[in-house]
């Protein structure tokens, strides 16, 4: 799904780290090696209609590499 982000990321949480992430190799062969975490947090989002919405948000991050795949999981509110 297309969307952006609009403002800050707020209650940022760690889901998984390592070899606990099940795309770990697919990120490593994709991005580069590094220290993946799978995280999650809130988020305003803008969609491709136009609609701004609150939504829980995952993303995969490793530090010197940045943030990677963000995908919403669900709609808040």
């Amino acid at each position: 799904m297309c969307f952006k982000i609009v403002g800050d990321i707020v209650g940022v949480e760690t889901i998984a780290v390592g070899n606990a992430i099940r795309e770990a190799a697919r990120l490593r062969k994709f991005y580069g090696a590094g220290r993946w975490r799978k995280r999650k947090g809130a988020a305003t989002v803008r969609l491709p209609d136009g609609t701004i919405w609150r939504a829980e948000v995952h993303w995969y991050e490793a530090s010197g590499i940045g943030k990677k795949e963000f995908k919403i999981k669900r709609f808040l509110e």
